[in-house]
């Protein structure tokens, strides 16, 4: 495992001259300049500040983060925000894009099991008024001043400047995707950030890609036929009591999932019998089973399965996912084990607690429920972790009648990642402690293609990396 560099003795420095941060706008014929349409699907990846995250997990801090809200871990260091809705308009090139997710670090914990350093940042908005130059990266957040220990909340703070570098966003394509922007923090910024650092500090470089709609057809002149009376597909599957649909999301554990695609399992996994990939979590879909209205329980199963292989023996299949909810809201988690011993049915993987199970517009529903690993569940993981150890937060969502609509997955998007070479960042093998830092932030500079021309063009840069010690600016301060 890579020693972690002390916060106060040495960080790596980049220096990055980035004459073309990429813009992927793909141009349909006849649609260039097209007017404002909608951004629906893609994902923002940033690193918020490495040297932050360094310090917070750091043997000063001795603190950790949390993801909330569906944001995911790539790379080395990056968080990954998704979900992305907004406008983009190719005719001024304005650009406006809001992502999911958070992340909450923890840090400086005191006698009374507070702490000092408690920073909350969320739904990232990216905002370019067009005509390239500088755009506004807004976040909501919570933090609590380091002096005071005043907790402040604010949404949608203009917490940094992004430079295009000149980059045109003109264009009429299905695809934006901008790698590498330089961000810098404001003065807005600087004091929502509870005055860790001040104002024109670098941040890191953030990176984002999102789907645009195609424009609205032309309404036709020639009358429509009349709408016909749709009739559902799924059928009733029992009494009032029964379920209609369902699912489970659960990302099993995130270092695992890391642990397993890094450089010491240096595995995959891969999903099956319906279940999906929301980036942070797996999804278990088709949920059966029943729900008592008066005792708010709920016995329910779930299709699909997900399988862990790599390196150092690692084989891990699970599947036929199971939630148990009984009265008085203690929850269970099973799922058929498969692993080299064989498979073991029915494992009690995790608990959690649903609280005041009550259906709302016919929806009975778990959001992010923390979890712990159960005596069972830690010999499934063949004693990589031991009982009571923190999982994943699992989300149960099961819909008692048919217009009832479960919660939508988080949505990536389909063009390119963002950071195309994070699959290959190197990561430690597991079990480690949970925090993610990187010795190294040297950007991905990728070769771009020009604007309403489809022509590769070199993103010509200069990366300057050295080792000094941490100014005073780049750590935050003791008190």
């Amino acid at each position: 495992m890579p020693s972690r560099p002390h916060p106060r003795t040495h960080v790596s420095v980049l220096c990055a001259t980035v004459l073309g941060a990429l813009l992927t706008v793909l141009l349909p014929a006849g649609q260039a300049h097209a007017a404002s349409r909608t951004v629906q699907g893609g994902r923002l990846d940033w690193s918020i500040k490495s040297s932050f995250q360094s310090y917070v997990t750091g043997p000063i801090a001795n603190g950790s983060f949390s993801l909330t809200g569906g944001a995911a871990t790539v790379g080395g260091s990056q968080f990954r925000f998704h979900s992305a809705t907004g406008t983009y308009d190719g005719a001024s090139g304005a650009f406006n894009a809001g992502f999911s997710g958070g992340v909450h670090f923890l840090g400086h914990k005191k006698a009374d099991r507070t702490h000092q350093l408690d920073l909350t940042i969320s739904r990232p908005t990216v905002r370019f008024p067009g005509n390239g130059g500088t755009g506004t990266l807004y976040v909501d957040i919570t933090s609590k001043a380091k002096d005071t220990g005043t907790v402040t909340t604010s949404s949608q703070v203009p917490f940094a400047s992004l430079s295009l570098g000149g980059i045109d966003m003109e264009g009429g394509g299905n695809a934006v995707q901008l790698n590498n922007l330089p961000a810098t923090l404001t003065a807005q910024g600087a004091k929502s950030f509870a005055g860790y650092y001040e104002a024109g500090t670098a941040l890191d470089p953030v990176s984002l890609s999102a789907d645009v709609k195609a424009a609205a057809a032309k309404p036709s002149s020639a009358p429509s036929p009349s709408p016909t009376k749709s009739t559902k597909s799924k059928e009733k599957k029992g009494s009032s009591s029964g379920i209609e649909d369902g699912a489970v999301d659960w990302g099993v554990r995130r270092t695992f999932r890391e642990y397993v695609t890094g450089t010491i399992a240096q595995g995959e996994w891969k999903l099956s019998g319906g279940a999906q990939d929301g980036g942070a979590l797996f999804r278990f879909p088709e949920g059966s089973g029943t729900y008592d209205d008066e005792k708010r329980t709920l016995d329910a199963s779930f299709a699909g399965a997900v399988r862990f292989t790599g390196k150092q023996g690692l084989d891990l299949k699970l599947g036929a996912v199971r939630a148990k909810v009984a009265d008085g809201g203690k929850g269970t988690l099973y799922a058929d084990v498969t692993s080299a011993g064989g498979t073991e049915k029915k494992v009690p993987l995790v608990t959690f607690i649903a609280r005041d199970l009550k259906p709302q517009d016919g929806l009975a529903r778990v959001t992010e429920a923390p979890t712990k690993l159960t005596a069972d569940g830690a010999k499934a993981f063949g004693g990589m972790y031991k009982a009571g150890t923190e999982m994943d937060p699992v989300s149960l969502a099961v819909a008692l009648t048919d217009s009832a609509e479960l919660p939508a997955l988080p949505d990536l998007g389909s063009a390119e990642s963002a950071t195309p070479e994070a699959a290959a960042a190197e990561k430690s093998a597991e079990p480690r402690t949970e925090a993610i830092a990187s010795d190294s932030d040297v950007p991905v500079l990728p070769i771009g293609l020009a604007v309403g021309s489809l022509i590769a063009v070199a993103a010509a840069y200069v990366i300057i990396r050295r080792r000094r010690a941490r100014p005073a600016a780049d750590a935050p301060a003791e008190d």
